[in-house]
């Protein structure tokens, strides 16, 4: 097989704006499970923009409820153990409507891989304030400024005795993949925050075209190494 074996050729083209980071992480995906060649491979999704992935993929898959994409997995999970488990959803879907299937899912060390897509609001549904939007953006629900500080996923995932977070960026190629396959292949469960912003809103607030938003994500972040607490705009892997 190869990586385009993954991707189910009725569903093309995607159906994600254009310049939309969702684009590079679900080829990458598509890339790691086929470099990482497992077999019995399942990708479960709730809703949004993320959430359309699970049925892109050409592979056994679900299209859940909003939020519900981790008890689905980990339902999956218990009843086929051989199974590889991924979830592959947005920040709305899997830090807000489905939190608290993340804390416990995260708490019992379930043998299934997160991949949630961060663009810190919810893009699909007209951009309303996300749990994970910083402190002060404007969006069409928060005019004055979001008066709240963003969800810390770093901090709630690493706050188990078994942890596996990482973070990552569709501009750093190489690590997005090594990352993901990492993910993939730990045992218990493990969580990867892609952070990229949503292209419509990023160009409506900026006034900046998808070069300058590409270029802005990639000079921002830095690649660290080393078991550490990531700074906000480091990337990397903490695990326990």
């Amino acid at each position: 097989m190869n990586s385009q074996d993954y991707i189910r050729k009725e569903a093309l083209p995607l159906k994600w704006c254009q310049g939309c980071g969702l684009h590079f992480l679900f080829s990458f995906t598509a890339e790691a499970l086929d470099e990482l060649n497992l077999k019995n491979s399942v990708v479960v999704s709730g809703i949004g923009c993320t959430g359309r992935g699970a049925g892109f993929f050409n592979l056994d898959s679900i299209h859940g409820m909003h939020g519900r994409g981790i008890p689905l997995a980990v339902g999956l999970k218990l009843g086929n153990p051989k199974l590889n488990v991924v979830v592959f959803s947005g920040d709305g879907d899997l830090l807000g409507i489905g939190g608290n299937h993340l804390i416990h899912s995260a708490r019992r060390n379930d043998d299934i891989t997160v991949i949630c897509f961060r663009n810190e609001v919810f893009a699909m549904t007209g951009m309303q304030v996300a749990p994970t939007t910083k402190k002060g953006v404007i969006t069409i629900t928060t005019p004055d400024g979001n008066l709240f500080y963003p969800i810390n996923a770093q901090g709630i995932i690493t706050s188990n005795k078994n942890y596996f977070y990482a973070r990552s960026n569709p501009m750093h190629r190489d690590h997005l993949k090594k990352v993901l396959k990492e993910a993939i292949l730990h045992e218990g469960f493990s969580f990867v925050e892609i952070v990229f912003p949503c292209a419509v809103d990023y160009a409506k607030k900026t006034g900046k075209g998808i070069p300058e938003m590409y270029k802005e994500y990639k000079e921002k972040f830095r690649i660290v190494d080393g078991n550490k607490v990531l700074e906000e705009n480091e990337l990397g892997v903490m695990k326990k």
